[in-house]
């Protein structure tokens, strides 16, 4: 765990839920995913949510980021009631504050390294994406490969075009789903210390799901949780 853990001030969190639930209903019948979950996430720290696959981890995160809505209880996204938005609403507010990196990379298979990371900046009207999409993806060592396709990459390149592409839009919030669960000991190691670094340089406050229980320590806090309900923290 870090050594510089954060004091919490509840008039700095940047989320907060409360007393969430959530349930899906296949073929019609409730299944509780999660319970009575609150949390407190302070503005500019970075946390670990630890759990076994199935405990509900991945759902929680998606909530936290608006991909979905819970069936009770509030979140609260850098003072938002995401709960309470429109599905269009909650888009625009991750397209201006969250950046995401997943287990899968998610890049488009037919852009080059460089185009992957230009495309959100371009969107976003960037001024100059062309040199940020460059300097990013210098940060994380890959001066040299800006023209390659992600199945010229390796895993570990691949993730870290990813990287470089969540942090484009300096998010306040960067959400990270399992980002070393494809990859071996010695490159999510790698990984995790260019992810870890770049969030300190950008002050972004990183969420991140793993079962990899050294990432987690890396986190300023860990929460664990088990069959929907945060356990420990």
């Amino acid at each position: 765990m870090s050594q510089h853990r954060p004091t919490i001030n509840a008039n700095d969190c940047i989320i907060k839920i409360d007393q969430l639930n959530h349930q899906v209903f296949p073929g019609g019948k409730a299944l509780p995913i999660l319970h009575d979950v609150n949390l407190q996430i302070q503005r500019g720290e970075s946390v670990a949510i630890v759990g076994r696959s199935g405990s509900g981890k991945t759902t929680l995160l998606g909530l936290m980021a608006g991909l979905d809505v819970p069936t009770s209880g509030e979140i609260n996204l850098d003072g938002q009631p995401i709960s309470q938005l429109s599905e269009d609403a909650r888009a625009q507010l991750r397209a201006s504050k969250v950046g995401f990196v997943f287990q899968s990379f998610q890049l488009l298979p037919a852009l080059t390294a460089l185009e992957n990371v230009l495309l959100p900046l371009e969107l976003a009207g960037h001024a100059s994406p062309r040199g940020k999409a460059t300097q990013l993806l210098s940060q994380v060592g890959l001066a040299d490969r800006l023209g390659h396709t992600p199945r010229q990459l390796s895993g570990g390149e691949q993730q870290r075009v990813a990287i470089a592409r969540a942090f484009a839009v300096d998010p306040v919030i960067l959400f990270a789903d399992e980002p070393t669960g494809n990859l071996d000991s010695e490159t999510g190691a790698t990984i995790t210390d260019i992810l870890m670094q770049m969030n300190q340089q950008q002050n972004t406050t990183l969420v991140m799901v793993t079962h990899d229980s050294q990432l987690a320590r890396r986190c300023d806090r860990q929460f664990q949780i088990d069959a929907g309900r945060i356990t420990q923290s």
